[in-house]
């Protein structure tokens, strides 16, 4: 039986900052439905840019098309219904879905650790996914047929792996300070880059598969590789979503999430599992992409409120459409080259943090 007391401590869990800070409930839904219609504008301009110039209307009609009880009289060419299909679409699915599981994965680390500073990169589940994906590329298993699924099964091993050390590393007693969390997943990821490099040096005619990974291209995605993370996804923010609720509780400190009727060791290990399966899923095929994971949910957070049944799904969409835009410019800038796009992210993500660090700042004084 809970009693006043503590549901009054339930109550604050689900409102750290005061509410009147942030909008109400009903904004966030809008907000939430705002951005799902800005995501679909902005995968069909991202589907239309290009090395080939195809007019919008078209790109949205050759989309359109494709839908169940959607009849158009085809007006373009094959090669157009080709490119848009089978090259941009699945690219920039990919993207929207990377960026998705970077920042809901963030998002989650940040609230389980209770520390801003907690993201994929940061604690190095992201390191510990690149030493999985690189053995799966040494694995003496061809990249077809039964060996489609090395590379992720083994980036999210390697990813599971990272989480339980710094996890167990950095927790002292009940608690899980943040400046042994920082260190452990600094060192930690040190140590699986000096390994990575290693691999690396000694990989052979592997190299250049590697490298061209390791840099965070989407250059070579395919509708094969969207079918394979998207179960992952599925997986994962599914269960993410369903204990949005128990992040908030355990914004308190673990006795009071106790006492609330969570189990907090339990719930741990289902959003660690969770937010390191996404995290594996993404990192496997396109490589290590930083600061997505610690600039959305900081900026969804300052925006909308840190109540993690709206935090998390908001996150998904932002980050979507972040990396979206950002593999945008990364595509065009210098074409026919491609910038890294982990440049990018950090590049166009620094200063909008730094605006709305000082936008917070200036609403509590």
């Amino acid at each position: 039986m809970i009693m006043p007391s503590q549901q009054a401590k339930l109550s604050h869990a689900s409102q750290v900052v005061p509410a009147a800070l942030y909008p109400r409930r009903r904004g966030r839904v809008y907000a939430i439905f705002g951005l799902l219609l800005l995501f679909g504008v902005t995968v069909a301009f991202a589907v239309t840019v290009g090395s080939a110039q195809i007019p919008l209307s078209t790109t949205i009609s050759i989309l359109l098309s494709k839908l169940p009880l959607v009849d158009i009289t085809p007006n373009w060419t094959s090669s157009f219904e080709t490119i848009i299909l089978e090259i941009r679409l699945p690219r920039v699915i990919l993207v929207g879905l990377v960026g998705a599981a970077l920042a809901i994965a963030g998002a989650t680390y940040q609230g389980l650790f209770r520390n801003p500073l907690a993201d994929p990169y940061l604690i190095g589940v992201a390191q510990g996914a690149a030493l999985g994906a690189v053995i799966g590329f040494l694995f003496p298993v061809t990249w077809f047929g039964i060996g489609f699924g090395t590379v992720p099964l083994l980036a999210f091993a390697g990813a599971l792996l990272s989480i339980a050390i710094v996890y167990n590393l950095a927790r002292v007693g009940g608690t899980l300070p943040v400046t042994t969390l920082i260190l452990a997943g600094v060192a930690l990821g040190a140590l699986l880059a000096a390994i990575v490099s290693y691999l690396i040096i000694t990989s052979g005619e592997q190299i250049h598969g590697i490298m061209f990974w390791i840099m965070g291209s989407f250059a070579l995605s395919q509708w094969s590789e969207v079918a394979f993370v998207l179960p992952y996804m599925v997986v994962g923010v599914t269960i993410l979503l369903i204990y949005a609720r128990s992040l908030n509780v355990m914004q308190l400190n673990e006795e009071q999430a106790q006492q609330l009727g969570v189990n907090v060791e339990k719930t741990k290990l289902i959003l660690l599992g969770a937010a390191t399966l996404i995290t594996a899923a993404a990192v496997s095929f396109v490589g290590i992409i930083g600061f997505v994971g610690i600039l959305i949910p900081h900026a969804v957070r300052l925006i909308w409120g840190p109540d993690y049944r709206f935090l998390l799904p908001l996150s998904i969409l932002v980050g979507a459409i972040f990396l979206t835009l950002a593999d945008i410019v990364a595509r065009t800038v210098l074409a026919p080259s491609e910038i890294p796009i982990g440049v990018i992210t950090a590049f166009c993500g620094a200063p909008f943090f730094l605006y709305l660090l000082r936008r917070r700042a200036k609403a509590l004084f």
